[in-house]
């Protein structure tokens, strides 16, 4: 594969295509104050929506991912879009809480593109270049996944929850277009059995240690992004803010200056230490969160902790990522389902257990939730790093 299939143009259109397609699962956050409010359910269970839509995507990643490396690649992202954009109408058009808790489950199951294209761009990159690559994918997805909440959160402000979701469907088929027309068709490496490619998957955990330390790093720290967006949309409901679903959805406009800023961390991979990089973005994710479990009147320090939280969220996955890719290895998309099976179950468990915590120790129990999960992550990468 020469180094220069990956034009500009390409990387552009990859990157758009992760953070709209990952942008699926996280439509629901900023509205699950008014699912709860229409299907007549309490906080903690309309929490289990975004929690399942995190279970379906590992789920995706375990079952549909690794097939990157079996199939044609472009073949298999477009048959899998038409599954998306079921799963998007039958969320839309969901009558009941477990018809919407099912459907959230399939549009997490379904939407799992961006970790295909995660490898594609490590794999069409240059070995100098391939940091850089990667955190420009990456920064596609986390202002998918930023942006995702600002745009739901208004057009639920203008129409309603389930137009979101039919919105989101109408996105897919566009994408489908471009995508057809412009991505490369890429040869698979693996020439086995399916069920000989997800034995496989266990052997490169058992294998690869850097693989499994980013792993557990990875899901540690994605545990506390979840459980501050999961309830962040709780606490602004509340009579100290007395906001809703467009305000919600606003902050991100605060984590998309944090994806922007992150994108010199896929840079910086290239260049410096990774260890020290990783060490610094837990550090700012601890500190974020003391500033934030302070604010819990602050609309002004809530914006200035989820800027810093984001950032150093981001900084931790894209380094993560530069390591586990950092020999362009045949079974990239493989190495890439063990590392996003852990962080979206670990995103999962910060769901979970932030929706718990807020309803009985409100928001200062969730802080004091990310501010754990954030030192166990820096216990982990100190222990293990070397």
């Amino acid at each position: 594969m020469s180094d220069n299939k990956l034009t500009k143009g390409l990387l552009i259109l990859m990157a758009i295509t992760t953070g709209t397609v990952v942008a699926n699962n996280y439509y629901n956050q900023p509205l699950l104050g008014e699912m709860a409010r229409e299907f007549g359910i309490s906080e903690a269970e309309i929490s289990s929506v975004p929690m399942l839509t995190q279970i379906g995507y590992a789920a995706g990643l375990f079952l549909i991912v690794p097939l990157g490396d079996m199939l044609k690649r472009k073949k298999m992202i477009l048959i899998d879009f038409f599954f998306i954009i079921a799963a998007l109408l039958s969320a839309g058009l969901a009558p009941s809480p477990l018809a919407l808790k099912i459907s959230s489950l399939l549009i997490g199951l379904t939407s799992v593109i961006p970790q295909v294209m995660v490898p594609m761009a490590a794999q069409l990159s240059s070995n100098e270049n391939r940091g850089k690559a990667i955190g420009t994918v990456m920064t596609g997805m986390f202002i998918g996944i930023l942006a995702s909440r600002t745009l739901s959160g208004y057009i639920a402000e203008f129409l309603n929850w389930r137009a979101v979701y039919f919105c989101g469907a109408g996105f897919m088929v566009i994408l489908w277009v471009f995508l057809k027309w412009k991505l490369p068709e890429i040869q698979p490496d693996f020439k086995g059995t399916y069920n000989q490619l997800l034995k496989s998957i266990v052997e490169q955990f058992k294998t690869k240690p850097k693989l499994r330390l980013a792993a557990i790093r990875g899901g540690l720290d994605f545990a506390c992004f979840s459980a501050f967006w999961t309830t962040l949309v709780f606490l602004l409901e509340t009579p100290t803010f007395n906001m809703g679903s467009e305000e919600a959805g606003s902050f991100g406009f605060v984590g998309i200056a944090g994806a922007v800023m992150a994108t010199v961390v896929g840079k910086l991979s290239d260049r410096m230490n990774r260890n020290t990089l990783i060490t610094i973005a837990i550090l700012i994710i601890m500190i974020s969160w003391v500033v934030l479990g302070l604010s819990s009147t602050s609309i002004i320090g809530l914006i200035i902790g989820a800027l810093f939280l984001d950032l150093g969220i981001q900084s931790v996955h894209i380094t993560n990522q530069t390591i586990i890719f950092s020999d362009n290895p045949p079974e990239r998309n493989r190495i890439n389902t063990v590392y996003m099976v852990l962080y979206f179950t670990g995103g999962a468990l910060g769901t979970y257990i932030a929706g718990i915590i807020w309803e009985h120790f409100q928001w200062m129990g969730v802080a004091s939730v990310g501010f754990t999960f954030g030192l166990l992550t820096l216990i982990v990468h100190l222990i293990f790093k070397r």
